[in-house]
């Protein structure tokens, strides 16, 4: 029986663990026809804040790493899926999560025809003769244990990452960090690192790198370019790719003319590709006819006024406070201000010329007038749509676009339309009006949020992760954004990711049930279960009503339950059970892999009592009842696990544990065999 029990044992220690139905939908080719887009993985990193170092603080290292991830994660950029960039900000960026990105991670996960793209913000020294790029956690009095080595990195990218490409980009060289001999040492060993690697450093031997509210309203030099070239501005010959050399020409020239000529980003041909395939832009500019760059300087009439330049936001103006946008290809540009509940400025026409500064003023002076038949019937609308349940829905339906055919800019309609829609699964409906919102005001971040639930029921995780994306970095209280990007980042196995989104939510808002849930449930499926249970049972608690009182309630992501196997969605009540359901699971899984097999039994019951047809927990009390048998030595609790096996075969023959439930069927009717 020990055999046996062992076999079940090693092979579902994790099985029972992935009750996941992954419903990821493929992302179209976002460049040019024939344009082949390859794997691509990258680590970003970002630390303006040091542990031991208040009086080295930077201000927008930070700003400067999240602005890359999102160029790279954007279809419209960089094009890496979201589950293969890893992010490492402030004091997430200790040197153990350093090493295990760069000389684990990375090495691990690339292959022969990926590419792979380090992004490093932060500060650099030089000790006894040797560079270091300094981690969150460095000691400045013991920087040759604390500091993360160049020829660490050397190593790493030389000898250990296979790829196509690969990509460095490194902005360590700031202003009073370290000396001009030291910035000198980091650069040029940056650029020696390996001869087939496309360096891109900050800053030229002596130099220091800037930083300042000039640049974007808040960022480094270096970066702000980086980011405005791979968004389309560095594409010189107008094909829709950014190249290495593009990329590298456009940073060199805009960061040496905006800083005076005292920082100039440096790249070292090598024997890389200068082809090297950077950022695909599906729009493709027209080819640049002028060979210098110009700015505009965005003034405002009103605190908080976002900034689109060519239908891409390019920051946040406030009145008295400029948002200088330089590096912009010369020609004729779209730009428009908005601000929520004001009548928007623009789009209008804006023309950049060579080498020069346009000032541009934006003036959002009238609150937006609404009809006030259409707020009326707004009202109304809303009215029946708290009710809940399918009928209502139709009916809010009904006085919203009644509404929306009064007003076709009222923007509130528009979300109420898409949020009935999607709670009627009416998707096609609910993404033409989730979207129109926010095209009406793309500084809606509760629309931007409200999509990103639909998308992430739906399964379209990475268009999910950009929209919540946005929302977070527009409104960084946004406790909705944080908990729903948990659960996006959780779906994409990117579990740490998860656990630090959830837990901003809580801290935000410690009685949203649902955050507790899913950083319960990414803390299970990395290995962490001592501290899950605590959460699981906090979300039980804090979502204890009647179950009759589900269907009135508004759950934002409808279907999130796409990854527990589950692919009901026919009311609210049911999300509702289903979630009850998979916290009662998570515990049990935890009890279970914690060797306490009847507290797993009890909690898989209770589980199993919100719905009788999940093969999914019948598969995990086989497992639980096979661990009691082991463990008191008996073989009454294996008749028990025969019959929960037996059943998940019955509901499910083809779930992926099926081979193996048949397997152990067999083997308990042989010990059982008189």
């Amino acid at each position: 029986m020990k055999a046996l029990t062992a076999a079940l044992l090693l092979a579902a220690a994790c099985a029972a663990q992935q009750r996941d139905l992954r419903l990821e939908k493929e992302r179209p080719a976002a460049a040019a026809a024939q344009v082949v887009i390859p794997r691509s993985y990258a680590l970003v990193v970002g630390i303006s804040d040091y542990r031991n170092m208040p009086d080295r603080a930077l201000q927008f290292a930070h700003r400067d790493a999240e602005d890359i991830y999102r160029i790279l994660i954007s279809p419209e950029g960089g094009n890496f899926r979201a589950e293969n960039v890893r992010k490492l900000i402030g004091p997430q960026a200790t040197l153990a999560a350093l090493r295990q990105g760069l000389e684990d991670w990375l090495p691990a996960a690339a292959q022969d025809d990926d590419r792979v793209l380090i992004y490093f913000a932060g500060h650099g020294f030089v000790y006894e003769g040797k560079p270091y790029l300094a981690p969150y956690d460095i000691d400045p009095r013991d920087i040759a244990r604390t500091g993360y080595p160049m020829e660490a990195l050397g190593r790493v990218i030389g000898g250990r990452i296979k790829a196509r490409y690969k990509v460095l980009l490194t902005d360590s060289c700031h202003s009073g960090a370290i000396t001009p001999e030291a910035g000198q040492q980091i650069n040029r060993s940056l650029l020696e690192i390996e001869r087939s690697l496309f360096s891109l450093t900050a800053s030229r031997d002596r130099e220091s790198s800037y930083e300042g509210p000039d640049w974007g309203g808040g960022h480094g030099a270096f970066t702000y370019y980086v980011v405005k070239g791979m968004e389309g501005e560095a594409d010189e010959n107008g094909d829709g790719i950014v190249t290495a050399d593009e990329l590298a020409e456009y940073v060199r020239r805009n960061v040496r003319e905006s800083t005076g000529a005292r920082q100039n980003p440096t790249s070292d041909r090598g024997s890389f590709d200068a082809d090297m395939p950077l950022s695909y832009i599906p729009k493709t500019l027209a080819r640049r006819l002028e060979s210098a760059y110009g700015a505009l300087v965005v003034e405002s009439s009103m605190d908080g006024v976002e900034v689109f330049v060519d239908g891409a936001s390019a920051g946040v103006v406030g009145k008295g406070k400029p948002l200088k946008l330089e590096g912009l290809r010369p020609g004729s540009h779209t730009v428009k201000g908005v601000k929520m509940g004001y009548e928007p400025d623009g789009p209008r026409e804006e023309m950049v010329y060579p080498g020069r500064e346009t000032t541009v003023t934006i003036k959002i002076v009238y609150q937006r007038r609404r009809n006030p038949k259409a707020a009326e019937l707004l009202d109304k609308g809303i009215e029946q749509y708290n009710k809940g349940y399918a009928e209502n829905y139709r009916k809010a339906v009904a006085e919203f676009e009644k509404a929306l055919s009064l007003d076709a800019s009222f923007s509130r309609a528009a979300l109420y339309l898409g949020r009935a829609h999607n709670a009627l699964f009416e998707d096609e409906k609910a993404e033409k009006y989730f979207r129109r919102a926010i095209e009406t005001d793309p500084d809606y971040v509760e629309a931007r949020a409200a999509f990103g639930g639909m998308l992430l029921s739906l399964g379209n995780f990475d268009e999910s992760i950009r929209q919540l994306n946005a929302v977070v970095q527009r409104d960084p209280n946004h406790a909705l954004g944080h908990a729903l990007l948990a659960q996006a980042f959780r779906m994409k196995n990117l579990y740490p990711a998860a656990i630090e989104a959830a837990r901003r939510a809580i801290r935000l808002a410690p009685a949203g049930a649902e955050a507790h849930l899913f950083l319960a449930d990414s803390l299970r499926l990395s290995g962490q279960c001592g501290e899950a249970p605590q959460e699981y049972l906090e979300y039980l608690k804090l979502s204890d009503f009647e179950s009759r009182l589900a269907g009135k309630l508004n759950y934002y992501v409808v279907g999130f339950l796409v990854g527990s196997g589950k692919k009901k969605r026919a009311a609210q009540t049911d999300i509702w059970r289903d979630l009850r359901s998979l916290a009662y699971f998570g515990l049990g899984d935890c009890e279970r892999l914690l060797g306490r097999p009847d507290a797993a039994i009890e909690y898989y019951q209770k589980s199993l009592g919100f719905d009788r047809e999940d093969p999914k927990v019948h598969w995990a009390l086989g497992l639980a009842f096979t661990r009691k048998a082991e463990l008191e030595g008996t073989l009454d609790p294996l008749r028990a696990a025969r019959g929960h096996f037996r059943t998940m075969l019955e509901i499910n023959e083809h779930l992926e544990e099926a081979e193996l439930a048949r397997k152990y069927v067999a083997k308990i009717d042989a010990l059982l065999k008189p």
